[in-house]
């Protein structure tokens, strides 16, 4: 099913996702699960396409492929509205959510790029709390936590406490370099050796 927004629809602009936004982003959901409302519709394309084919632009480096996680990850928001809890979360962290799980899926098809595949696309936090995105759109770390526990726990505890401090704690590699008391280029080392672990366990 191929959805593209409403031209006729009111174009409405939002670059932020304030509190009334999140609001109404909500309603718009439920707009669209209840009633299948185009037009609801429409309006959650406007607001979302950009910033997923910008976060897609930036995890594949290819703008079909991003157009393609646009698409793919709207069609499951048509398809997926009633399943959204707006006690669980925000619009914004669900819809991403649902673009990280496909994006994951994007990866796992394309196997001529399996081996290309760096450590940190497969860390799942990575991008969605890039600062282009904002904290509106970071993933939910409860569920993030939740769903690597197992492979988190079986990393070495020097590589653990680092990545700890920063997808848990939310500090800047910089910051666990002072709180630790170690050189910077050892928090970057031990990052890049938990992920590459990490990806390993994973595609195990």
């Amino acid at each position: 099913m191929q959805l593209q927004p409403n031209r006729d629809a009111p174009r409405t602009v939002m670059k932020t996702t304030k509190p009334d936004e999140a609001e109404h982003l909500t309603r718009l959901l439920a707009t669209v699960a209840g009633d299948r409302c185009r037009r609801s519709f429409s309006e959650l394309f406007r607001h979302f396409a950009p910033k997923l084919l910008a976060y897609g632009s930036r995890q594949f480096g290819n703008e079909q492929i991003a157009a393609d996680l646009v698409q793919e990850t709207m069609t499951n928001v048509w398809h997926k509205a009633h399943l959204f809890n707006a006690d669980k979360g925000a619009p914004a962290t669900w819809i991403f959510t649902i673009a990280r799980n496909i994006r994951f899926d994007i990866l796992r098809k394309n196997k001529h790029r399996r081996d290309e595949i760096s450590a940190d696309e497969l860390w799942p936090v990575l991008a969605e709390t890039s600062d282009s995105l904002g904290d509106d759109y970071a993933l939910d770390h409860g569920i993030l936590m939740q769903e690597i526990s197992g492979y988190y726990a079986k990393l070495p505890d020097a590589q653990r406490v680092v990545i700890e401090k920063i997808y848990v704690e939310g500090k800047s590699q910089q910051e666990v370099s002072d709180s630790l008391g170690i050189p910077l280029g050892t928090v970057k080392s031990r990052t890049r050796l938990a992920l590459r672990k990490l990806k390993e366990l994973i595609t195990e």
